[in-house]
């Protein structure tokens, strides 16, 4: 697939560390709380619907590009002292949780969720009925691991009554697997979706990463060809995040030497071209689905939101994360637990909540996190509209964002309308730059340690 020469340019002045605006702020902008109570005022005196997020930490080996937090060990005995520890973190919380908020929403990731024996999923099916209860189309997802998925696992989700999960693929070329330490058969992927589609899962989303090593349009084209015989309800279809200074491992990747820029949009273009063809719709910015999928109806009614675990359906709910690592979003902020097991564990022996970071909104933040959302969902803005929403002048309020943004137009990023703007086909691959037009915390994202927007 070749570039235009006007995409190689695209590319050399736009390509620059950026968030990904999974949240506005982005979680580096989280301060330390020596006093964690200010940041329950959602969970205490709200009344929005629940979404539930655990954190279930253990690998049995760490994959090279990985960018979660994540333990690596082979041994299942963990899961026991974790789900002790996950238990317990469940009792405190329950404090400060009033009786009839239901959760509309659950969620498994990893690390490997699928580490856990189906006994100690069972077990953490009951202990979370013991606090939660949950709507009746609640949707409840889990990530697995085809390498070390079974079909007892598959049945323990079952009984919780998970109908969604996602596995990651990344790349199915075997010299690519083994330099990124993942190898994974096909024949593993269509175990696993025959599996699942056997125990009553009707949404699979399959992940796919480029940017990896030893990635090159025409090996990348074979992937596609393999992911697409699965005929997953969704694609995930990731920029690899090289953050060495956060994770170390990815060293590792650079010494069979990492795609460039203009490779990497390359292999973005192939997976729109070739997934579209197949009748997926692009959502977003990273996302693919069926036309029958409730995200594309989200996406053409603007209903579409975008969080931590990615692209969701559900809004105004209140996002409540367990687990080491876990971070919970609601309308008065964010809050994030601590990251390693002994800090955890010490936490909840002193009967706290393990929360270490978090941050409170400003109206400002409420203002700007809702731009920057409707810009990576919608993929236009409507001034009136946002005007109207928020009691603003938005030309006005924004007049710099806006300023910032004649450039990005007159290089084909955005059209104007009549209504506002909107992101052509080409501003797509460079959506994350239009989104820092208006982050007020950063402007030009180079002084913050993020992986490139491209």
């Amino acid at each position: 697939m070749e570039l235009s020469a006007q995409d190689l340019a695209l590319i050399e002045k736009y390509n620059r560390p950026g968030p990904r605006y999974t949240s506005y702020p982005p979680a580096n902008h989280f301060r330390d709380y020596a006093d964690y109570r200010a940041l329950l005022a959602g969970v205490e005196a709200g009344t929005a619907p629940l979404s539930l997020y655990f954190h279930l930490p253990f690998c049995e080996t760490l994959c090279w590009f990985c960018g979660c937090h994540q333990i690596t060990t082979l041994d299942r005995n963990r899961g026991d002292d974790y789900l002790d520890l996950l238990e317990k973190e469940l009792a405190i919380f329950a404090r400060h949780l009033p009786p009839g908020r239901e959760a509309v929403q659950m969620h498994f990731g990893g690390g490997t969720p699928n580490f856990f024996r189906a006994a100690q999923i069972d077990r953490l099916g009951a202990m979370i009925d013991r606090h939660f209860s949950f709507t009746a189309d609640a949707e409840k997802s889990v990530e697995l691991d085809p390498r070390r998925l079974s079909p007892e696992h598959i049945e323990a989700f079952a009984r919780m009554g998970l109908t969604r999960a996602s596995f990651g693929v990344q790349d199915s070329n075997p010299e690519v697997q083994k330099v990124i330490h993942r190898e994974q058969p096909q024949a593993m992927n269509v175990a696993a979706i025959e599996t699942l589609r056997a125990n009553g899962f009707d949404s699979i989303n399959v992940d796919l990463i480029y940017g990896l090593p030893l990635q090159t349009p025409e090996s990348f084209a074979a992937t596609l060809d393999e992911v697409l015989e699965l005929k997953p309800e969704r694609f995930a279809v990731f920029n690899y995040a090289h953050i060495p200074w956060m994770r170390p491992a990815q060293k590792l990747l650079e010494r069979a030497g990492l795609p460039d820029a203009q490779t990497k949009l390359e292999l973005l273009k192939l997976c729109i071209e070739r997934l579209t063809a197949a009748g997926y719709v692009y959502i977003g910015m990273d996302h693919f689905a069926l036309p029958g999928d409730e995200l594309v109806a989200a996406q053409r009614e603007q209903t579409l939101q975008r969080n931590f675990q990615g692209y969701s359906t559900r809004a105004g709910v209140e996002i409540c994360g367990f687990g080491i690592s876990s971070i919970s979003q609601g309308a008065t902020g964010f809050r994030q637990n601590v990251k390693d097991l002994e800090s955890y564990r010490a936490r909840l022996e002193e009967d706290q909540l393990p929360i270490v970071k978090g941050y409170e909104l400003t109206d400002e933040d409420r203002l700007r996190g809702d731009v920057i959302m409707r810009l990576m969902c919608d993929l236009s803005l409507d001034y009136g509209a946002m005007s109207e929403k928020w009691g603003i002048d938005f030309e006005v309020h924004f007049a710099d964002a806006l300023a910032q943004l004649k450039e990005p137009a007159e290089d084909g990023l955005l059209v104007w309308t009549d209504r506002g703007f909107a992101v052509t086909e080409r501003g797509r691959l460079f959506i994350r730059n239009l989104a820092l037009c208006f982050d007020a915390y950063l402007q030009t994202a180079e002084s913050g340690r993020y992986s490139t927007t491209v």
